[in-house]
């Protein structure tokens, strides 16, 4: 611990034997720092805060869903600080002012876009995702010109902005016109080809689409129409075989004025029950069987009407409604047969077509395959179209985007950067290490020994003794005016440093 102590010691001595070179050297160094501190050109800066409102009423009608939302907030925000937008800022502000070409204002918009800043901040709802608040700040030698950067800044981007929305909707709509009116000529080329095609070959087959979809249409229909032939098969053998056993005449009862209540009731009884049959029910149906018992009931009471006296013989009405069913049931066998026959040939031809010209049919198949493509496509385009008009309608017409200042660009009444008092201190305390330094690095060349202990450590020889300096009366008021000059050259350095912070704070004040 005594050795380090005496160290300290040693260091302190030789310091202070160089104490004017660390003087020297301190001013030199604080000197040229705050020169270089006076060169620096002040920075002032100007912060905005806008808002961008995106939430419409139609927006999720449309399909504006929130990850497009984001999306043009990160655009918006790109855009904001885009080179275009710089050299607009520098030709429509006093920096115009400053340059004389085309190539000096790319130069100060490149300058310019160091100098500005564009940050969305962040929206606590949405897990770290940018919000829609943006905060503009833009720096520059003049708090007043910094401020007239910032301002026209927001200004040319809201303008921009909402004439560029209104710009790529409307490109985006004229592109999916020529998207679909080249589609639809292609289209009506495949159209005339299709028809050439089901001329040719599926022309006698029904329905429509691709020509193995009509094919199997074809199948489809063959199979109903065999259903149903056989039910009019059936219900035409019935109404044959009532007819058979259905005599066309009936007796009617001579003198009077023509048949009674008895043969009238019986005549529609019987006319009830053909029309059932023709419906066909059977024999053993329950209405069946009790018409057939009424019919009889009424035949007897017929009988006894007439009283054994016959006139003479009348058409039978059961017999001319069975005719009448058979008419009826023979044409609907004949046009579901004709029906049936007309598909079966129709496929058999393209069948023979298929043996004899497989090529041909592959052609239309490949060409119906495609139409159908195109067709899905060109439908998608026309939706996509509309959705995109309508969604520019409303970004357009609805204010989607709409920019509030909510912080006007402020003017700094101190420059932002350089921080002049913190830098002059900065000088001032490594000027006075660097002086230290100095006069150590001194004090460590000389071959001066501080110490008796010192003296024996470096020679290895015995220390006798050691004699004190005596100073007499001169000699001491010399050194203690050498002191006071060392002190006051020492606390001018202070006081220079001093000086100049309170005149940095006085220029503050000053700025307009």
């Amino acid at each position: 611990m005594n050795e380090i102590y005496e160290e300290v010691r040693i260091a302190l001595h030789a310091i202070w034997k160089q104490r004017w070179l660390a003087l020297a050297v301190a001013w030199g160094v604080a000197v040229l720092g705050w020169l270089v501190i006076a060169m620096i050109p002040n920075s002032y800066t100007s912060s905005a805060r806008i808002y961008v409102h995106q939430e419409t009423v139609l927006s999720n009608q449309v399909g504006v869903t929130d990850r497009e939302q984001r999306a043009n907030i990160e655009r918006i925000r790109q855009t904001l600080a885009s080179t275009g937008n710089f050299e607009l800022v520098v030709r429509q502000t006093d920096l115009v002012q400053q340059t004389s070409s085309d190539a000096e204002v790319r130069a100060l918009a490149n300058r310019l876009r160091e100098n500005v800043t564009v940050a969305a901040q962040q929206d606590p709802n949405s897990f770290g995702q940018p919000g829609n608040m943006f905060e503009i700040s833009a720096s520059w030698d003049s708090p007043a010109l910094a401020q007239q950067i910032n301002q026209k800044l927001i200004d040319v981007f809201i303008e921009e902005n909402l004439a560029g929305t209104r710009a790529e909707a409307t490109q985006s709509v004229e592109f999916l016109d020529r998207q679909i009116a080249e589609r639809e000529r292609v289209l009506q080329e495949m159209e005339e080809r299709r028809a050439n095609f089901e001329t040719q070959f599926s022309g006698m087959l029904p329905g429509t689409g691709t020509l193995t979809a009509r094919m199997n249409q074809a199948r489809g229909e063959i199979r109903s129409i065999e259903g149903d032939l056989a039910a009019a098969q059936s219900s035409l053998n019935t109404v044959q075989a009532q007819l058979g056993a259905t005599s066309p005449t009936t007796s009617v009862a001579g003198g009077g004025g023509g048949a009674g209540p008895a043969t009238a009731r019986l005549n529609a009884l019987q006319a009830q029950l053909a029309d059932a049959r023709g419906r066909g029910w059977t024999d053993q149906h329950p209405d069946v069987i009790a018409m057939q018992g009424q019919i009889a009931r009424a035949r007897a009471q017929a009988r006894g009407e007439r009283g054994g006296s016959f006139g003479g013989t009348a058409a039978n009405p059961l017999y001319t409604s069975l005719r009448s069913m058979l008419a009826d049931r023979q044409a609907q066998v004949a046009a579901l047969t004709a029906r049936r026959d007309q598909l079966r040939a129709g496929l058999e031809q393209i069948e023979m077509q298929r043996t004899t010209n497989p090529g041909a049919l592959a052609e239309q198949q490949q060409l119906d395959r495609d139409y159908l493509a195109l067709q899905t496509q060109y439908n998608q385009l026309v939706a996509d179209r509309e959705s995109v008009r309508l969604r520019g309608d409303v970004v357009t017409e609805t204010d989607s985007n709409t920019f509030r200042v909510v912080d006007p660009p402020s003017l700094s009444s101190a420059p932002a950067a350089p921080n002049r008092p913190l830098l002059l201190i900065f000088v001032l305390i490594a000027a006075i290490a660097v002086g230290l330094g100095a006069a150590f690095a001194k004090g460590q060349l000389t071959n001066t020994y501080s110490t008796a202990r010192r003296l024996g450590n470096e020679t290895g020889l015995p220390v006798l003794g050691v004699i004190s300096e005596v100073l007499n009366p001169t000699e001491t008021e010399v050194r203690r005016q050498n002191l006071m000059r060392f002190a006051a050259a020492f606390g001018a350095l202070f006081g220079v440093c001093g000086i100049l912070m309170v005149a940095e704070f006085i220029q503050r004040g000053m700025t307009v």
